[in-house]
């Protein structure tokens, strides 16, 4: 497990963004054994009190898409943390709205409250391909690196941890059906742990030399997906049929698939998949990190633990954390 720590010139106050999600819950007690100042905004901030235990960590209820709202939030700050990132279209959950226009209007309220620093979460291979996820990734890396301010882009692979979209989606679907049809079997992915990520974020955030600069981030391992499939069935020691399908028949399932509680996949998805998420410079090593092997992971990831477990697992391996505080998330 990484530990690898900094330390800041002073303490900074940031303002972050997805700061409730999945990176957001592992990112934020990294952040705050480096002494910084976090606010968090959300959608609702009842509904993430947890997060507020972390000490010098506050929630917000907050409309991000609201220039105004925004500039008042980042009124003082040092620097700005965007996490936001939606990977299929839901309700009112737009591609676009989400990546592109977000960022653009997150880019304009820094400049007008003079907040130099943006940190941009993205992903590998952002821009390239059909997938509107890839594509509207690749539109908001160009306006941030228009925007003037000093930037760093972020560009995982597909990320793995608890409560992941990777490893605790195949393994729901695995112990439901007894034959699983694959679409896109054959993409490959080199999957990164949250903690990896996080790491990397947390570095830069302390890190000048980490202006204008694009990490790709990306785990020492290269699995076919249906490699992983299999993986994971055989940690939870579950015989199942996994059948490749070919591209027809794929399209066809993920058709069907977005009509399905919870989107197991989409037309999006299956288009995404399409390019391996496989990167070609090693974000990590540049950092300094040595990557986590999913490989080893793999069955700790399917033990389910307490909603609040990631606070504690992550604040466990990292330095900076009084005993009182680390007491005060594990309750």
């Amino acid at each position: 497990m990484n530990t690898t720590r900094l330390t800041p010139l002073r303490p900074q106050h940031l303002v972050m963004l997805g700061g409730t999600g999945f990176v957001g819950t592992h990112l934020l007690p990294r952040l705050v054994a480096q002494g910084h100042r976090i606010r968090v905004l959300s959608r609702n901030r009842e509904q993430h009190r947890a997060l507020a235990v972390l000490p010098g960590v506050s929630v917000h209820s907050a409309d991000v898409y609201d220039r105004g709202t925004l500039l008042e939030h980042l009124h003082g700050a040092d620097a700005a943390i965007n996490l936001v990132g939606i990977l299929n279209e839901t309700g009112g959950a737009r591609f676009r709205k989400a990546h592109v226009d977000l960022t653009s209007t997150l880019v304009a309220a820094c400049r007008e409250a003079g907040v130099r620093r943006l940190h941009q979460m993205s992903s590998l291979r952002a821009g390239e391909g059909k997938s509107m996820y890839l594509i509207t990734r690749g539109e908001a890396e160009r306006v941030v690196r228009a925007s003037g301010l000093q930037w760093t882009i972020y560009q995982p692979s597909v990320i793995f941890g608890r409560g992941d979209g990777l490893v605790t989606r195949f393994a729901a679907l695995l112990k439901l059906l007894p034959v699983l049809p694959l679409a896109r079997a054959s993409s490959k992915l080199a999957p990164v742990a949250v903690e990896d990520v996080c790491a990397a974020i947390a570095q830069c955030v302390q890190d000048p030399a980490s202006i204008a600069q694009r990490y790709e981030l990306y785990g020492p391992e290269q699995f076919a997906l249906i490699r992983i499939v299999r993986m994971v069935a055989a940690a939870l020691k579950l015989r199942r049929l996994i059948i490749p399908l070919p591209d027809a028949l794929g399209y066809l399932q993920a058709r069907i698939g977005e009509l399905l509680p919870g989107k197991p996949i989409s037309v999006d998805n299956f288009k995404s998949l399409a390019l391996d998420s496989i990167g070609s410079v090693d974000g990590l090593a540049a950092l300094g990190i040595t990557p986590q092997r999913f490989s080893a992971r793999l069955p700790e990831l399917l033990h389910p633990r307490h909603g609040h477990a990631v606070l504690l697992d992550a604040a466990r391996h990292v330095s900076g954390l009084a005993p009182a505080d680390r007491a005060r998330i594990a309750r």
